[in-house]
């Protein structure tokens, strides 16, 4: 299958909420996929497919998830192409040394962290979510990545709220699997 054609299944398995978590927000659940165990396995092809075209002769060292849901697939697509798995995680949550950028959200400000010794300097990594919609959050796992001093080839979501200008604010290219909403709901 293609990537276009995984696209098109995955899309369909998932599930909208109007409304949620606040009025005029379309709430796009890609949670449906992991039910199915063949959508998940084609979740994983799908990325696998793309990155594989996309870096055909760079060898990709890792693959940075951020919490929570990069950690759903990032480590499945991780182990699919012979690459190690980073967790970028909230505040408080890792062990050792931990390096810190901060991103505001919606209402509030937010800080993830790394680990120190997680990505050894010059490593290949692809950052990984299952959206994309302010940038915020991404551009901070970016920022703890170049700290690291490795080299970002590229981010990559499920979906993308293109309408938030998200992709802007990120340190390399993007890659959406599936094509995002491009504006939120009328009132």
């Amino acid at each position: 299958m293609s990537i276009e054609e995984y696209a098109l299944e995955l899309r369909a398995a998932l599930h909208q909420y109007p409304n949620f978590p606040k009025e005029g927000v379309l709430f796009e659940d890609f949670l449906p996929i992991f039910r199915s165990p063949q959508l998940f396995h084609k979740l994983i092809e799908a990325f696998k497919l793309h990155l594989i075209s996309a870096f055909p002769d760079v060898k990709i060292d890792y693959i940075v998830g951020l919490e929570s849901r990069g950690f759903l697939f990032g480590p499945t697509l991780a182990l699919a192409i012979g690459a190690g798995f980073v967790p970028v995680r909230k505040a408080g949550k890792l062990p050792g040394s931990v390096m810190q950028a901060k991103y505001t959200k919606e209402y509030s400000d937010d800080v993830f962290e790394l680990q120190v010794d997680a990505i050894p300097e010059g490593s290949n990594v692809v950052i990984i979510d299952d959206i994309i919609a302010t940038g915020g959050s991404a551009a901070a796992a970016g920022d703890l990545v170049l700290q690291s001093k490795a080299k970002i080839l590229e981010f990559a979501f499920v979906m993308e709220l293109s309408f938030l200008k998200g992709r802007d604010k990120l340190q390399a290219p993007v890659f959406t699997l599936l094509s995002g909403q491009q504006e939120g709901l009328r009132k």
